[in-house]
């Protein structure tokens, strides 16, 4: 055995930190691989799944991931001003399941596509930022599930607490589960860390709209 070869894995008894003696240099992977395997996580497949099936190792694809995300916008502004506005909330979780947190997200009731998200706890605080790109449209009404933080932003009169005029919205949400592993609500994947999160739910919302995927550079 070539002893040269192997590299070594060691572990810094103060910070724990685990290191090789030896790093290879990074592979220089085209832009259809990039595009492909990009494709692969919005359609539901995991880091570890993509390598598996692309022999691409894990680590390039979650940069390409982070690389594409922090350019892309958290949404796109509506064509036309909604007039009937749909509101819900998505729970889910990062790094373990005591530390759950929550995609609010807006929609217009008569037409496809998420209009605006914001990402954090079950309060007013998160919801806020949300509200101001919402309250801007000045719906006839908004349709919400009735969680409490609702009536201290939506004027008196203007709000609908039902199930049966929430479909829009519970129909996206449903597709962002389904195209985004780490929101299935039984599975081996999930987010470590928020900001991974975020990139992801912009790399798919441009998908969905775009059917295409941004190729990192």
């Amino acid at each position: 055995m070539d002893y040269d070869a192997v590299n070594t894995h060691h572990i810094c008894v103060e910070c724990s930190r685990q290191f090789i003696d030896r790093y290879d240099p990074p592979k220089d992977y085209s832009d259809a691989v990039k595009r492909e395997c990009l494709k692969m996580y919005v359609n539901s497949m995991g880091f570890r799944g993509i390598e598996r099936v692309k022999g691409v190792h894990h680590t390039p694809v979650i940069c390409w991931l982070k690389q594409v995300g922090q350019h892309l916008p958290d949404a796109y502004v509506p064509e036309t001003t909604p007039q009937v506005g749909e509101l819900d909330e998505l729970e889910t979780f990062v790094g373990s399941k005591k530390n759950k947190i929550w995609l609010w997200t807006a929609v217009n009731h008569l037409t496809a596509g998420i209009l605006g998200w914001v990402l954090g706890d079950h309060s007013g605080e998160t919801f806020k930022p949300l509200w101001a790109i919402v309250g801007a449209w000045k719906c006839y009404f908004y349709v919400t599930d009735g969680w409490s933080v609702y009536p201290g932003f939506i004027p008196a009169g203007d709000q609908i607490v039902s199930k049966t005029y929430r479909t829009r919205v519970e129909g996206e949400n449903t597709r962002l589960r389904h195209y985004l592993a780490r929101l299935h609500r039984k599975t081996l994947c999930y987010s470590k860390s928020e900001e991974m999160l975020r990139h992801s739910i912009r790399l798919l919302l441009h998908y969905l709209k775009f059917g295409d995927v941004p190729v990192p550079t």
